[in-house]
């Protein structure tokens, strides 16, 4: 894994040259720059949750095409998957009400912001459990994780690259409790598996974790005080008790 690398400037710099690209003034790209730029502007988001995806969808709403793509075998209680898939429908209808009334106060403004659709992936834990074997007694952030992720971001990827979008990429970067290294890792991993363009993102950089609560208590969202996993709630649950 690289270690000190800023994936939120790296994600500036390519929506900066989008943009220069988008009004004809592109620039030849530096040396030191580590990415391409995505062939178009079709992002395929997967979302762990509406309070992790508030921030990011207002963010990027105003630079790509956003479809949602709620996959999450993680979440391995059936009303607590049901609970939280709901509020991530209520949060883009919310959003893209607000864009058709051209209204929208907050960080950003809606003269560019796009609608936002929603695909719901499979509900499949046992795709968890198999992935988690051996490692159900791994600390929260460990190895258990990381295969979780990569469970995540690779059906993400195969979605992407089956449906012909131009990029993809994770709200998972927003949580202070996830390796943003690792995420994106795995993620430029899954592109040149998929040959499908993975965009860098360390979404809790720049107020983005502490825009996300401000946003869920301006929707009234749903906030979750574990990942989903039956091994994070029981851990929480016994760091509780202590």
């Amino acid at each position: 894994m690289e270690h000190g690398k800023n994936y939120a400037k790296e994600l500036d710099k390519i929506i900066g040259r989008m943009e220069k690209a988008e009004n004809g003034n592109a620039e030849p790209l530096p040396l030191n720059f580590s990415k391409t730029l995505p062939p178009g502007r079709r992002l395929l988001l997967h979302s762990c949750c509406a309070p992790c995806s508030s921030y990011v969808m207002e963010y990027l709403r105003e630079y790509f095409d956003i479809t949602v793509f709620y996959y999450n075998p993680n979440i391995t209680e059936d009303g607590e998957y049901r609970k939280r898939v709901e509020e991530q429908k209520r949060l883009i209808e919310e959003y893209n009400r607000q864009t058709e009334e051209e209204h929208f106060t907050g960080m950003h403004s809606t003269v560019k912001a796009r609608q936002i659709e929603i695909i719901e992936g499979d509900y499949e834990p046992d795709c968890f459990y198999a992935a988690a074997k051996n490692l159900e007694k791994c600390p929260e952030g460990g190895e258990r994780c990381f295969r979780c992720y990569e469970l995540r971001l690779r059906k993400t990827a195969e979605l992407a690259a089956e449906k012909k979008f131009d990029c993809f990429t994770t709200t998972l970067t927003i949580s202070p409790l996830k390796n943003a290294g690792k995420l994106n890792e795995i993620g430029e991993e899954l592109e040149k598996e998929y040959g499908v363009f993975f965009l860098p993102s360390d979404f809790k950089k720049k107020n983005g974790y502490k825009r996300s609560i401000e946003l869920s208590a301006q929707f009234g969202l749903y906030r979750q005080d574990y990942c989903g996993c039956i091994y994070s709630k029981r851990e929480r649950e016994e760091k509780g008790e202590r």
